[in-house]
């Protein structure tokens, strides 16, 4: 385990490694990971950036003192953690002359002392409801989201951030980000609420995301939940564009359809660009606990901003990446980092990829992919943690 930048980590060597053995280790990894060799994995040039800054911080004598000592300090055995494990569908292959498929299963566990605890975590939230009331909305969709989101009001405490958006063709402020002290004050502002319009998504989740951002912390889970029942026109690239802006500034985003009439790749889209779930709502009568459970779940978290990257070899496809819990849904890998949202204290996360092997390998042990999981254990002081795993198969 690491907190925060941990170059022994990275390198995979001891902290009292000799500079022999740290010049062996980056070689090991070059050979795999370097952008002349491995140009064809995004996962494979943003985990090598890391392995340079770890070679170049340990090969300076003064610079490894200097994180020696610095890591020294703020060493803290009580540090919550996570765990890695990853399970190959085959523990050995038989050499063929075509390209086979193996699957690795990726899953991310949270400390056991969090799992075997009986108290009910409580994170601070930083929600955001960006709730549609076009037309199509009227008569129960509409009433059952409002009884939901006072329902969410009053299952928040005073620590907690709320804000409120509704949005037809343009965005009305129902809440502006504000703690959540006055409830009454704040569920008389959403019965105010009423169908009218069009639907452009842009409008909404625009300022739905800038309210989050006023409240932006490290320490709290920032949240927007979408809930939607129709198409959106003409701005779904505006709109993927800010779902990656949130992403990068540590903000999630669900996304939920009621109903039959929307787009269900945009949302699945939406949502795996920031971590979020995109989920099916097929009644109005349902909204009300799904939403209530969802943030129930977002209460219960014990890590914010996991991500999972992996750096298969160069002679190795990564063919598909699967999100198979705590909630199913398909990742995008383009750009080398999946995002996974929150992890809940007692509930792990699991990957499905599935990989491409060569044909004609050679007989032995060889290596196949290399994954970095990383995320922000809101407990600690030091909240950073990555944890690395590499696969071998024989």
């Amino acid at each position: 385990m690491a907190l925060e930048f941990d170059p022994y980590n990275i390198l995979g060597i001891a902290s009292d490694a000799a500079t022999d053995e740290i010049k062996t280790a980056y070689r090991r990894i070059a050979r795999r990971l370097h952008p002349d060799v491995n140009h064809d994995h995004p996962g494979a040039r943003l985990q090598f950036q890391d392995v340079t800054v770890a070679y170049e911080t340990l090969i300076d004598p003064i610079r490894r003192r200097n994180y020696d000592e610095k890591e020294a300090k703020k060493r803290d055995s009580s540090a919550l953690y996570f765990t890695l494990q990853i399970t190959p569908s085959k523990k050995t292959i038989t050499p063929l002359p075509e390209p086979q498929v193996i699957y690795l299963l990726a899953e991310l566990f949270p400390d056991p002392r969090i799992q075997e605890a009986d108290t009910k975590r409580e994170a601070r939230l930083n929600l955001t409801l960006v709730l549609d009331h076009s037309n199509s909305m009227n008569g129960s969709r509409m009433e059952k989201v409002k009884i939901a989101a006072n329902q969410i009001i009053d299952s928040l405490s005073e620590e907690d951030i709320i804000s409120v958006i509704s949005f037809s063709d343009r965005a009305q402020k129902v809440i502006e980000a504000v703690p959540v002290k006055d409830k009454p004050a704040l569920k008389a502002r959403i019965s105010m609420i009423s169908p009218s319009g069009g639907t452009e998504i842009f409008q909404g989740l625009s300022e739905g995301v800038n309210q989050n951002r006023k409240y932006l912390g490290p320490k709290l889970v920032n949240h927007v939940i979408l809930l939607t029942d129709g198409h959106t026109y003409g701005d779904q690239e505006k709109c993927l564009a800010l779902a990656d802006e949130a992403h990068e500034e540590g903000i999630s985003i669900s996304a939920m359809g009621l109903g039959s009439d929307w787009n269900d790749e945009f949302l699945d889209d939406i949502a795996s660009r920031t971590g979020g779930n995109s989920t099916y709502i097929n009644s109005p009568s349902a909204v009300i606990n799904f939403l209530n459970d969802h943030v129930r779940n977002l209460s219960n978290a014990f890590a914010e901003r996991m991500s999972l990257s992996i750096a298969p070899d160069p002679d190795i496809q990564l063919e598909l990446a699967f999100k198979v819990a705590p909630h199913p849904q398909p990742l995008s890998f383009e750009n080398g980092i999946l995002p996974l949202g929150s992890m809940q204290a007692k509930r792990p996360i699991s990957v499905l990829f599935q990989l491409q092997m060569p044909g004609e390998m050679k007989d032995g042990f060889r290596s196949v992919a290399r994954l970095v999981a990383s995320g922000d254990v809101l407990e600690n002081e030091v909240q950073r943690l990555s944890v690395i795993s590499d696969i071998s198969l024989e």
